[in-house]
């Protein structure tokens, strides 16, 4: 039976680190499923999904905290199932560029939070504006859009709530 591993890794920037994990994960005879690595100021980050039976679940998890110190790492993992095929889910995508300003972050979280709206994946990043160099950021998402939701009358609120906030925002459907 497969089973699964969610393992997170922090270490100090450097060439390397990516071969380091996903090497311990083949040699314990495990499979990375998804995953997403970033630099995030100094410090490399990474999120693995890890598949394998009993066995080599058991021993990658007996291997990583070796590893952790061997290498200064900072591992954390947890057991978990595989995800359980959601239906009538719409995947739309959300894009938000504005100036930077403390609370994007949790305004968008609880506009989409309030519509049982689930948020699945999310990324941003600060800039300076090209002309400018005023303080910019940037917010991708991914969000599953239950069916029986009117979609218009959605996006029309959308709209208005970053019309609202000063946000310039595209919401659309993912394209398979």
């Amino acid at each position: 039976m497969k089973q699964f591993l969610v393992v997170s890794a922090l270490a100090e920037d450097r060439p390397g680190v990516l071969h380091d994990i996903a090497r311990a994960v083949k040699d314990c005879g495990c499979n990375v499923v998804e995953s997403r690595m970033t630099v995030l100021g100094g410090e490399f980050t990474m999120l693995l999904l890890v598949a394998g039976n009993w066995n080599t679940i058991t021993k990658l998890e007996t291997q990583l905290p070796k590893l952790e110190k061997r290498l200064g790492l900072t591992v954390s993992m947890r057991r978990t199932s595989e995800r359980e095929p959601r239906q009538n889910l719409l995947p739309y995508a959300v894009d938000v560029v504005c100036l930077d300003q403390p609370g994007i972050m949790v305004n968008l979280a609880n506009f989409f939070a309030e519509r049982n709206i689930g948020i699945a994946d999310l990324a941003t990043r600060s800039y300076p504006a090209a002309n400018t160099g005023a303080p910019m950021s940037a917010v991708q998402m991914a969000v599953n859009i239950p069916a029986d939701i009117h979609i218009g009358t959605l996006r029309e609120e959308f709209m208005d709530f970053c019309d609202h906030l000063n946000l310039d925002a595209i919401m659309e459907p993912i394209k398979n």
